[in-house]
Parts: structure tokens; C-alpha cells; sequence
């Protein structure tokens, strides 16, 4: 296994998002429709307070003044209150309030009596994200980890995913212990349903070549959409071969002494089934078939949070 530490240093410029905080919708969505029916689009980004990548990319697409030909564009900027806690000298501090903003999308908390800065921001978008048809959530990562799309548990989740093509990592997971993501929310986490979400972690916080691939991706799911007219959008080259993987088991910290037993980066395949990877307190952590791929691990996390998800390659 391969590895390495995180490096806080911010290589992109901070996006000036003033333009649309205001939004025409609500706070931080700015939305188009078109004249002829069709489905709404959206993207989304800040869904964390410091993963700037996805917002500069919505910030350029806005600029570019880029409009539906059929049905709705919308253009969501997630936890605007994190955001503007943003501190290049203190990257990681902004993530969130008071709680992660992509684990409250259950109607169990949506509706429930609990209340944080997260939960109202989720509260105060759910009505407009009812409403969509086709999401692309925007992130990036802390940890060294190869780029990767992720599906959901659902097959039109995976072949969304496919079909965007960029990254060319697709993993079909259930999510974490710790709650649902939006992907995993209302008609998006249904199978009878045809709304459909993925998310895309692009790589590295706050790298060019994150940027890069997150605006590959936005530009591929936009040309799939239909939504803007093709000549408004670059050519893409042809994606490279897919790599598709199912997440076997998600490993969730149970101590606050999770710890690898040696450097981990997301991407790695660990040869052999049954090999010792971690120790959570005094329990082993042991890789549960061949060729398993390490999905974003995480080598300092407290109890209750994902760890890594290890996961079996497909192709």
C-alpha cells in the first residue's frame, strides 16, 4: 500500500461567489428555465464549507452565462454559512458548522425535532430539490485518493455515472453509518424512481487539476442532459475505459483509536483476501475478498465516522 499526509496548502484562488449568493430561487441557487418543457438540471457544490473546486466550477459556468435550451438549469452553492468561514491559513476548519451537510438527507432528520445551522440549510433547499430531475453534487478530498464517481446503491445511479465518464472510477456504495447523503435522498435513492443524483470527488481540496476535472465532468453531465445547446459547450474527448467497483462493506470507526497499519491511498488494491489493514482499538480490520480497493480512506477519523469502504473491482 501507498500513502501520504494531506497538503493544506491552497493552490486554487479563492472563488468571489458574491454574484449569487442572493440567488433568484433562494439563498445561493440561481435558476433558468427554458421556454420548451423538459427535465430540470442541476449541480451543486459547498455541499462542505471548504471544497472550493465544485464552487469555482459553477462560478465559471454562471459567468459564462449559460442557459437551458429545454426545461430548468440550476446552479445550487451548498452550506453558503460554512463557506463563508473559509480560511486559506485553516482549510480544513470551514467543512461545516455544526454538522456534515451531505448526512442529514433522511426524512427521519429532515423531519425530525433536532436543529442545527446544517439541518436548517438542508430544510430550506428540500422543497426545491424535490423538484429536480438530474443532480451532480460536486467534491473533492482531504486524503490522497485516486478521482472517483459515485453511484449510490441504485443501477440508474451507476449508469448515470458510467455514462458521465469522468472520473473513471465508478463505485456503487450505500452510503455511511452516520447518515444520507443527498445522492441517497427522497426520489433520488429510489429505484421506481427516474430522478437521479451522483457524486463526483474530484480529487485533491484545492489542487488545478480538481478544478479540471470537476468542470470535465460538469461539462459531460450537461452535454448528457440535454439541457444547454451543444455548441455552448467545448468538446469533450472520448472518456478513458471505465473502472467500476461495489463497495463490500463500509468500515465505520467504533473507537477513536481507528489507525492503518501503514500508509493508505484511495485507489490502492490489496492483493489478498484476508490481509490485516487497521486495527480499531484491539479489533482487526482485515480486507474481505481479493483484490480489494481501498475507497477514501481516512486514517484519522473519530468513532462514528466512515474509515474507508473496501470495495470489489468489476472491471
Amino acid at each position: 500500500m501507498s500513502g501520504g499526509q494531506p497538503d493544506l496548502t491552497v493552490r486554487v484562488p479563492v472563488p468571489d461567489l458574491r454574484p449569487w449568493l442572493a440567488g433568484n430561487v433562494l439563498a445561493g441557487v440561481t435558476s433558468f428555465a427554458a421556454p420548451e418543457p423538459g427535465p430540470h438540471v442541476a449541480l451543486s457544490a459547498l455541499m462542505h464549507g471548504n471544497e472550493i473546486a465544485g464552487a469555482i466550477v459553477l462560478d465559471r459556468l454562471l459567468r459564462q452565462g449559460l442557459r437551458p435550451r429545454r426545461g430548468r438549469l440550476s446552479f445550487v452553492f451548498g452550506n453558503l454559512l460554512a463557506y463563508g468561514r473559509f480560511d486559506p491559513m485553516d482549510p480544513t476548519a470551514s467543512r461545516f458548522v455544526e454538522e456534515d451537510l451531505n448526512r442529514v438527507w433522511d426524512l427521519e432528520t429532515l423531519e425530525g425535532p433536532r436543529r442545527s445551522a446544517e439541518l436548517r440549510r438542508a430544510r430550506e433547499l428540500r422543497p426545491f430539490l424535490d423538484t429536480v430531475d438530474l443532480l451532480l453534487d460536486l467534491h473533492s478530498m482531504l486524503w490522497p485518493s485516486d478521482p472517483l464517481i459515485l453511484g449510490g446503491a441504485t443501477a440508474k445511479g451507476r449508469d448515470l455515472a458510467l455514462a458521465i465518464g469522468v472520473p473513471p472510477l465508478v463505485i456503487t456504495d450505500s452510503g455511511h453509518a452516520a447518515g444520507k447523503r443527498l445522492l441517497d435522498y427522497g426520489r433520488f435513492g429510489q429505484e421506481d424512481q427516474p430522478a437521479t443524483a451522483v457524486l463526483v470527488e474530484g480529487g485533491p481540496h484545492w489542487r488545478p487539476a480538481t478544478i479540471a476535472t470537476l468542470a470535465d465532468s460538469a461539462r459531460r453531465f450537461l452535454r448528457l442532459s440535454g439541457a444547454v445547446a451543444a455548441a455552448a459547450l467545448p468538446p469533450d474527448p472520448a472518456p478513458p475505459a471505465p473502472r467500476i467497483a461495489t463497495v463490500t462493506r463500509t468500515v465505520t470507526a467504533a473507537t477513536d483509536r481507528f489507525a492503518f497499519l501503514g500508509p493508505v491511498r484511495g485507489g490502492d488494491v490489496v492483493p489478498r483476501r484476508n490481509t490485516l489493514i487497521a486495527l480499531d482499538g484491539e479489533a482487526e480490520i482485515r480486507t474481505p475478498h481479493d483484490h480489494c480497493l481501498l475507497v477514501m480512506p481516512s486514517p484519522r477519523v473519530a468513532a462514528g465516522q466512515t474509515a474507508v469502504r473496501l470495495a470489489r473491482l468489476e472491471v
